[in-house]
């Protein structure tokens, strides 16, 4: 493979792996903490009896990690036990502010109080251990010198204290599945299960991992994945309620690739990123990107969010035709969304000359085109086309070159094979390719993101979740689709992109669907992507009120901020988000029986105005309110007043949004 981001790890390496300054010794079994700038988050750490390295973290003087290992382990280096403590770093604030097209917040700011450890092993080679702590998390990574580095394993392990609850998604086991593409981050979640259980395919839980230990939730991720080292889940077995950090299956590769990093001199690990805090403080975090590294030239302005019309959700592979994407262009045209998306055997079906005539007949429309690609080389046994056109460097430059000269504006690319290092590469290398040609990129049957939108702005979403897709294939998939979704919010994308393709309003083809309408449209409120591909087809869209078609039309591609109002994991969820000054408040419940939910909408008082966001005492403002209508495929609408006491009652799988200017 030729896929070496030499200028991009320069970057990482000047930017991220520097020495850092050691101010003072301390002797072994010392111990010191270091707490975030406003003092409630606290980490300590110690070393064991056996020289190992460990930490432990507080909120507001209460345990929310026991004693944790730290420690890596290489082939003939050790760096777990029989350390020796060398020096501390002294404590050093992090202030940064960046740019994202695909998040909860357009304009973010992350500051951090961050101290580096240093201990050598009995071979006198040193390993660093860089933690930083915010008001909302906690963060650290390893770097290892030696000559030689061959990646055995880590001892990292998160310990969480006897009581505690998990949300957690199964790892899915490597090589089955559909044409063997598994694993593609794609299980029900198991909700609200005692700490210490076991994963039930043997494969491990993805990342975001959501935990609860009394009245502080921890979101488990990790970030800044560059192509050099491999992506990580946690392990199957967590005896105890203790978490450990494991690697991808051995299959996991790219065709004859690297499964496990190895360096000569340095390595350095990905961050491992806790969010810790209340729900809200958890649901509102920005670490998975705050830790990423930055894009190489800020926000280019060819990065365009939007909203799509996508044939294939509702119709599948025999509407991949010339005919029917020209209706869903002119479908996008009428509501407004920038793209349509024309997905598999697109180039067999329609060919690459009439690609480009449809591209033609969008541009005056102001809809751009975006065609989907098979990633696959020999790890699974899809035959979709294209195939195997992204496979080098030179091959996918070869192939960005033609769509650029098409016009067309960006790619879906599917069916990846792991998380091993050579296939993370792999990605690296799509998103590298594409940004020089100028194309978006939204990722599928995919890994998560870990951070990657904020590296690379033309990431504008990925799949990575059991999306719409499923609940079309099989009724035992739509089945319990409300309370899948309600998990998301506080999980799949707590941080980075997600195209869980949401939205029907109308039939899907031999099955009946589980969600009211008022559900289905706070999707496109709750659900951020950079590009939203919504699955309803133009029948289904024709049926619906005006003043839903118009709140569509309307729909901001891009939001400036977003604030967590209400919600439980599973069971239901309200969120506010800014855009343009107006706020869109949206919740759903995906439970089986009515909620009656009182929400505090008081900040929305100024919306738009310099102290935007602030509560605005005895103010309350009018806005408008569409929701579930007397029957399950009905809407209904009315005013709505926001106050400190704002009343909803959410109808079972249903749901709401509201718009306040």
């Amino acid at each position: 493979m030729t896929m070496k981001p030499a200028l991009y790890r320069i970057l990482a390496a000047s930017a991220l792996v520097a020495a850092p300054s050691f101010a003072f010794a301390f002797a072994q079994p010392s111990q010191q903490t270091v707490t975030s700038p406003d003092g409630k988050l606290a980490v300590t750490v110690a070393q064991a009896k056996d020289g190992g390295v460990t930490y432990r973290i507080a909120r507001a003087g209460k345990p929310v990690l026991r004693d944790s290992a730290l420690g890596l382990s290489f082939d003939g280096a050790d760096f777990t036990k029989r350390l020796s403590a060398q020096e501390v770093s002294a404590e050093r604030s992090i202030s940064e502010q960046y740019e994202l097209v695909s998040g909860k917040r357009r304009h973010v700011t992350y500051a951090a109080n961050e101290r580096t450890w240093r201990y050598l092993n009995n071979e006198k080679q040193p390993l660093e251990i860089t933690f930083r702590v915010s008001n909302d998390g906690v963060a650290f990574r390893y770097t290892a010198r030696a000559p030689e580095l061959k990646f055995a394993g880590e001892a990292t392990s998160f310990a969480f204290p006897a009581g505690a609850r998990a949300w957690l998604q199964p790892m899915s086991v490597a090589k089955t599945g559909f044409a063997r593409t598994n694993p593609s981050y794609e299980e029900h979640y198991r909700v609200d299960i005692p700490v210490g259980t076991a994963a039930p395919m043997g494969a491990g839980w993805v990342f975001p991992a959501l935990f609860r230990t009394g009245d502080t939730y921890v979101a488990l991720t990790e970030a800044n994945l560059d192509g050099t080292f491999h992506a990580s889940r946690l392990a199957a077995q967590s005896p105890g309620g203790v978490y450990r950090i494991a690697g991808p299956a051995a299959q996991e590769t790219f065709t004859d690739g690297a499964l496990l990093p190895t360096a000569q001199g340095q390595l350095t690990t990905p961050w491992r990123v806790l969010a810790i805090g209340s729900l809200a403080t958890v649901v509102d975090s920005t670490l998975g990107t705050d830790l990423a590294m930055p894009s190489r030239e800020g926000i280019p302005d060819w990065v365009k969010p939007g909203q799509s019309s996508w044939s294939w959700a509702i119709l599948k592979d025999d509407f991949t035709t010339f005919g029917t994407q020209k209706q869903f262009i002119d479908y996008a045209a009428d509501m407004g969304w920038e793209y349509t998306l024309i997905d598999a055997y697109w180039d067999q079906k329609i060919g690459y000359d009439k690609v480009r005539e449809l591209v033609e007949y969008a541009r005056p429309k102001n809809v751009g085109i975006l065609v989907w690609y098979n990633s696959a080389g020999a790890w699974n046994d899809t035959d979709m086309t294209p195939r195997g056109k992204l496979l080098t460097s030179a091959d996918r430059r070869a192939e960005f070159a033609k769509l650029r000269t098409m016009g067309v504006k960006g790619i879906k690319v599917d069916f990846f094979g792991g998380d091993g290092q050579s296939m993370i590469d792999y990605y690296v290398g799509i998103l590298r390719d594409a940004y020089d040609a100028q194309l978006l990129v939204n990722f599928h049957g995919a890994t998560l993101p870990r951070g990657w939108s904020r590296t690379w702005p033309n990431l504008v979403t990925a799949e990575a979740v059991r999306g719409f897709e499923f609940g079309t294939f099989d009724q035992k998939d739509q089945d319990p689709v409300a309370g899948h979704a309600a998990m998301l919010p506080f999980t799949r994308n707590l941080f980075d992109p997600m195209d869980f393709t949401p939205m029907v309003f109308g039939d899907i083809p031999k099955i009946r669907r589980a969600t009211r309408n008022g559900f289905e449209l706070a999707e496109s409120v709750l659900f951020v992507s950079g590009i939203q591909h919504f699955a309803e087809v133009p029948q289904g869209m024709a049926g619906v009120p005006d003043y839903v078609k118009d709140f569509l039309r309307a729909l901001p591609a891009r939001w400036d901020d977003s604030r967590f109002i209400a919600g439980e994991p599973g069971k239901f969820a309200v969120i506010a988000r800014q855009a343009g000054g107006k706020w869109y408040v949206a919740g759903f419940n995906g439970a089986a029986q009515e909620r009656n939910v009182t929400l505090d909408l008081s900040f929305i008082g100024n919306a738009g105005k310099p102290n935007a966001g602030r509560p605005v005492i005895g103010k309350s403002i009018l806005g408008k309110l569409i929701t579930d209508g007397a029957t399950e495929r009905a809407f209904a609408q009315s005013d709505l007043k926001a106050s400190r006491k704002t009343s909803i009652r959410l109808k079972a799988r249903g749901g709401f949004v509201a718009v306040f200017e």
